[in-house]
């Protein structure tokens, strides 16, 4: 358990806003951008903003970056993110098609507009982990490593990554040959000793080094 009084205010970037008058405020991150495989996922998180008086519950009290979480942590809080009544969420998935068609930045910024569409009620402004997002939907404030600086972007965060680790294990069933329940589809060395050996599979993303196309040591005549 952390020590609680040396823990940054993470409800901080929250606080501020709810004093403003901004009840439904989102945080939002995603997981998958770098990936080879698989979709990228983006989870928006509104928590109640009566969390300004009284603080965040202790059974959130260490919720932080989903990296910086053990896997049994992240799935006990992903459980209860979602099993929790007062808190709202939406998670979208962008599939490797989509990704390839249209890049990732732009897949990973639908996802961010398909989250805040499927918010009930809808969010009246975002915090985004990372920089600005032109296209977005809502008005926003970018936090560059947010998901260690806020809790909604951390609940976020947990979020998405669960449910892509998750996809990519269903993805390892499918195609054990790759490894995907070890690195997840990221470019690790054994993912990419898999790919010379044996090719992409359906889920890969061909737009991406080094699956464009032609490539010989990973495409050989």
């Amino acid at each position: 358990m952390a020590d609680h009084q040396s823990l940054p205010d993470r409800l901080a970037f929250e606080r501020e806003w709810w004093a403003r008058g901004i009840v439904h405020l989102a945080g939002i991150d995603e997981a998958g951008r770098g990936p080879l495989a698989g979709p990228v996922v983006v989870a928006a998180v509104i928590l109640p903003a009566s969390w300004a008086g009284t603080g965040i519950p202790e059974e959130y009290r260490d919720l932080n970056d989903s990296k910086q979480l053990s896997q049994r942590t992240r799935d006990r809080y992903f459980e209860q993110l979602l099993g929790d009544s007062r808190i709202t969420h939406s998670i979208a998935e962008i599939s490797h098609e989509v990704i390839d068609r249209i890049n990732i930045l732009a897949a990973t910024h639908r996802g961010m507009n398909e989250v805040l569409s499927k918010l009930r009620p809808a969010a009246e402004h975002a915090l985004v982990d990372g920089t600005r997002v032109p296209s977005l939907a809502c008005p926003h404030t970018p936090l560059v490593k947010g998901d260690s600086r806020s809790y909604s972007i951390a609940a976020a965060s947990v979020l998405a990554k669960v449910t892509r680790d998750r996809r990519m294990l269903e993805a390892d069933r499918l195609f054990p040959e790759y490894g995907f329940a070890r690195h997840k589809g990221y470019p690790t060395p054994d993912h990419l000793e898999a790919v010379k050996r044996h090719g992409p599979c359906p889920i890969h993303r061909r737009s991406f080094a080094p699956l464009r196309q032609p490539d010989p040591e990973l495409f050989p005549q």
